[in-house]
Order: C-alpha cells, then structure tokens, then sequence
C-alpha cells in the first residue's frame, strides 16, 4: 500500500471513530461516567491542561473558577469536533497536538487532566513525563482511566482481546496497567475503583483518581 492510500484509508477511519465514538460510549455515559466526569473536575484549579480531550465530553464540566483551560487533541477528526463543542467558551483554548508535546513551559500549569486517554497513547511514560515537566510544585493530575483487572480471569480475557481490540478501537490497550505507570512518575493521594458500566468487561475496569508528581 503506498503511502497516499495509507493516508487516505487512516483519514477515513479517523474521521469514522470521531463520529461513532460518543454513540458507543453513550449507555456507559448514562450509567454513571458523565457523574463521574463531574465529580472529578470540580477538583480542577487554576491553569488546566486536558489532554486527549476528544469530543468534549469533559468541557461543560469544568468549574467557573478555573482560571484558563487548554484542550489538547491529536486526532484531526476528534479536533474539529472538539473545537464546536469549546466554541464561545471564555478562556477555555483548543490546540490539536500530541499529550508528549504540550504547547506550555515548564512548571506552568496547576491541573491536568487524563480521561480515557492513557489507554491509547504509545508511549506512556513519555506522557507522563510530559505532565512532570508542565505542572507546577503543587499541581495535580486528575485522572479516569480504564485499566488492566485484578480479576485474574478477567485480566487474562483481556491479553487474549488486546489486540483485536486495539485494532477495533483506534489504538486503546485494554490490558494496560494504567495506575501502575503512573505511579512510576506520580504519588497517587486518592483512588478509587469501580466498574464503567455499560461497557464491554476488557474495559470495565475504572480507576479514578488524584495524583501529584514525585518530584
């Protein structure tokens, strides 16, 4: 395949998951995440970076007291969606890049912010590296994130799914152990776990949470 149908055949199906990604996270949404989604943003403060903000999902959450927040998005589809969605919002900012290539200088940020994202991109730690670098003595991480099971059986089902899955999904790890990562880089000061329902298991799985950096 030359390079130009590549392109062409990655476009369509960027542009494909863009457009079906809030129906099929619709019923989880419904039972429980869009709550979860606000209750994790009411902790955000100051200066906000949100990486892999997608559609938007997060932006009508964030508090009124936020002093400014920057959308990140790679996805070109996901981006354009993005953008209407943050349309006329005072001081909320969309830049379509990478979460390993923030737009912001170091030690300048108060909250960022990781929903459903750190399952997808290819180097995890290079991410979370990144947040290290941009967030202020103080600042936090707040996180959602599907992650790996303590169910031993479950856990296998998703190692046997991961790549099937991977590739129906753009690129999401169902079996990454997402917490354990980002203790690599953040001292986690709450958690909590629980199930996405209304979602398929191998990403049933929720962890939620606050984190700090090490450093």
């Amino acid at each position: 395949m030359t390079g130009k149908k590549r392109a062409a055949r990655d476009g369509v199906w960027e542009r494909f998951g863009a457009f079906v990604y809030e129906p099929f996270i619709h019923r989880g949404e419904r039972l429980g995440m869009t709550e979860r989604r606000a209750e994790l943003l009411r902790g955000a403060r100051g200066r906000v970076v949100e990486i892999g903000a997608g559609t938007g999902l997060n932006v009508r959450h964030y508090p009124r007291e936020v002093d400014q927040v920057l959308l990140t998005e790679p996805v070109p589809a996901m981006y354009r969606r993005l953008s209407r969605r943050a349309a006329g919002r005072e001081s909320v900012h969309v830049v379509q890049t990478t979460a390993d290539a923030l737009p912001v200088p170091d030690h300048s940020v108060d909250t960022v912010v990781s929903t459903l994202v750190l399952c997808t991109v290819p180097e995890v730690d290079r991410v979370l590296a990144e947040l290290v670098r941009v967030l202020r003595p103080g600042g936090r991480l707040l996180f959602c994130e599907h992650v790996r099971a303590e169910d031993t059986r479950l856990a296998r089902r998703q190692s046997r799914l991961a790549g099937p899955w991977a590739a129906f999904a753009q690129g999401c790890r169902c079996d990454r152990d997402t917490l354990g990562l980002i203790g690599r880089r953040f001292e986690t000061l709450d958690v909590d776990t629980a199930a996405w329902r209304g979602m398929p298991s191998v990403v049933r799985p929720l962890v939620t949470g606050v984190a700090r950096p090490l450093n």
